[in-house]
């Protein structure tokens, strides 16, 4: 059962980590107190923050004795009344929450690599022990979109939601469309300028997205879905080259997490990769580390939800915006489930279809383009349109497809690769949203 407040009034919050989220949701807690309880009635005060350091200098000043190592003692310690989780990563984070519910406190976290391995385990749990875990800030830092997805579109068919969510990506993107930079240079500055990490492979390989689509999955479709199952391709592949032929017929290259959900079959797509986006789509807009998510409804139609995807205070917001319903709902004596999750197919993709933008250097000799042709044929994969670059031995040949299946274009691409008259088989984005 959940535990009362020690007062009608005030909300004793733990905090699990002091970084960089942590510190600005401590800072926001501290600006809005007194608007928030007169709005709601609840004073929200910090009573602890675990840290592993506690002799660091941080952003943020603390009332001697709030600071502590033991963060297993401040999620058990009864005077404590909800726990904000910011420290990331699967374990400790995982235990600690584990045993927050277990004493009836109710959860806010930031952790999206928790929630997309083991967040259909921790959800039940909190179910069972009539807590909340409220999970807002994990997806789309600021951006209100679990909100939306479990709330307002409850009742909605959702079939489809793609979109930025990785804002690391979208900069670097921006600066090789708008620049003509390539990707090293991008990625060069982006980590100058704070907008990558010094190890960027979680964000530029995909990893970070996949985790995100994996809990958008699960939310939107009431499916049980996790990281493992989301098929994920990063953006160090994608060339200039590529995002200028892209930009010449009418595309913007952005890094897009898709879920998708069959209408005539129970099953699920997952998929986070490069794709071309037309220049009139509204995610063709998105630009440098902003994020943006599309969703599509049978009866609402295309929503989207724009804004910043990450950084301390707008994720901090997401957070805070958590925590008052927690503590409302814990006042009260009741909690938000989320409901059911059902053991679908995730759709791998090699049964998905998309239209194909794939370029070919060749030699511009006689026969090379009968043969090429020959094999889009032999897969059963139609041109929409083709066009050549450059003549001789450096002639680049450049194919947009019809909508074909993953694994029909896939087979050409390697049979490309074997072929003699083909000297290397590159570029293959994916083409979304025509």
């Amino acid at each position: 059962m959940a535990q009362a407040p020690h007062s009608d009034s005030v909300v004793r919050i733990g905090v699990l980590g002091c970084g960089n989220v942590g510190a600005a949701f401590v800072q926001l807690v501290e600006r809005q107190a007194e608007v928030i309880e007169a709005r709601t009635g609840i004073r929200l005060q910090i009573a602890r923050v675990a840290v592993r350091n506690v002799s660091r200098d941080r952003e943020v000043q603390l009332p001697e004795g709030v600071l502590t190592r033991d963060a297993q003692a401040m999620v058990s310690d009864p005077t404590v009344d909800l726990i904000v989780e910011v420290i990331g990563g699967i374990e400790p984070a995982r235990e600690l929450i584990s045993t927050a519910i277990a004493n009836g406190k109710p959860v806010v976290t930031a952790n999206k690599e928790l929630l997309a391995n083991v967040g259909h385990e921790l959800w039940a749990h909190s179910d069972a022990a009539g807590v909340d875990l409220l999970f807002e800030a994990a997806v789309a830092g600021g951006i209100p979109l679990i909100r939306a997805l479990r709330e307002s579109l409850r009742g909605e068919p959702v079939r489809r939601v793609m979109g930025i969510v990785n804002g690391t990506t979208n900069f670097i993107l921006t600066k090789m469309t708008d620049e003509g930079a390539d990707y090293s240079a991008a990625l060069s500055e982006a980590q100058r300028l704070g907008f990558a990490e010094r190890d960027p492979t979680a964000d530029v390989e995909g990893f970070d997205a996949a985790a995100k689509a994996a809990i958008i999955a699960s939310i939107s479709f009431g499916a049980r879905v996790v990281a493992g199952d989301v098929y994920h391709e990063g953006i160090s592949g994608v060339t200039a080259a590529d995002i200028a032929i892209a930009q010449r017929l009418g595309y913007v290259v952005k890094l897009l997490a898709i879920a998708e959900q069959d209408v005539d079959s129970p099953t699920v797509a997952v998929r986070v990769h490069p794709a071309m986006v037309p220049v009139a789509h509204p995610l063709a807009s998105v630009r440098d580390s902003y994020n943006a998510v599309f969703v599509e409804g049978d009866a609402v139609g295309q929503l989207m939800f724009y804004g910043r995807g990450a950084g301390g205070f707008p994720t901090a917001s997401a957070v805070l915006g958590d925590v008052i319903d927690a503590a409302v709902n814990l006042r009260k004596g009741t909690h938000g489930t989320i409901g059911a999750f059902q053991r679908v197919p995730v759709r791998p993709i090699d049964e998905t279809s998309s239209q194909y933008l794939i370029g070919l250097d060749v030699d511009d000799q006689p026969g090379v383009l009968h043969a090429i042709t020959g094999v889009f044929a032999n897969h059963g994969v139609s041109i929409r349109a083709a066009e050549q670059e450059g003549i001789g031995e450096g002639a680049r040949l450049v194919f947009v497809t019809h909508r074909a299946r993953e694994a029909d274009v896939q087979a050409c691409v390697s049979e490309f690769r074997k072929s003699s008259v083909v000297k290397r088989a590159s570029g293959l984005i994916r083409v979304i949203g025509e």
